[in-house]
């Protein structure tokens, strides 16, 4: 396992939560394999098909605007955010890679629903494709499980939970 790779975790249980995805269509070969991805890792975790909303968008750097709309709706418990920015030969990638992850965090923080950030920022369309496999290696499969487990602990810490000496488990 590299450093930098979180070790694979159990799918949390998402019965029971409504969760928007929200998807750029912007390099959409890759974005519809994110979409497959956290579509699947959901499913698995036990969501209702019926509970989830997938909701499409131009690009990248439309994400933050819509996953707000979703969150102030008051009907999710997350938002995954699912895009796809190759750096080309300009600095529009840094641009646009910069302000998608600000402002998915600062509407975030703003609305307190979780928004996970399912955005590949690549070198090349091959380190992209190399993302995007089928299974939990999938990166909007891993957005996916990410923004369910960070609503379970939320939703945890709404109802007074506390954990075990910090270990996270539930008391």
């Amino acid at each position: 396992m590299r450093i930098d790779q979180a070790p694979a975790a159990p799918l949390p249980d998402a019965t029971g939560l409504r969760i928007a995805v929200v998807v750029a269509r912007f390099n959409e070969p890759i974005t519809e394999r994110l979409r497959a991805g956290a579509l699947a890792a959901l499913r698995a975790a036990g969501a209702d098909p019926a509970g989830i909303d997938v909701f499409d968008v131009p690009g990248s750097f439309e994400l933050p605007l819509a996953a707000r709309a979703a969150a102030l709706t008051g009907r999710y418990a997350a938002v995954v955010c699912l895009g796809c920015i190759i750096r080309g030969g300009t600095p529009h990638f840094e641009y646009v890679a910069s302000a998608t992850a600000q402002g998915l965090m600062r509407v975030m923080t703003e609305t307190g629903v979780p928004m996970a950030f399912g955005v590949l920022t690549t070198n090349t369309v091959a380190e992209a494709e190399a993302r995007v496999p089928e299974g939990p290696a999938n990166k909007g499969w891993e957005a996916a499980a990410a923004a369910v487990e960070l609503a379970t602990v939320l939703r945890r810490i709404g109802e007074g939970h506390t954990t075990d000496a910090g270990r996270g488990r539930a008391s």
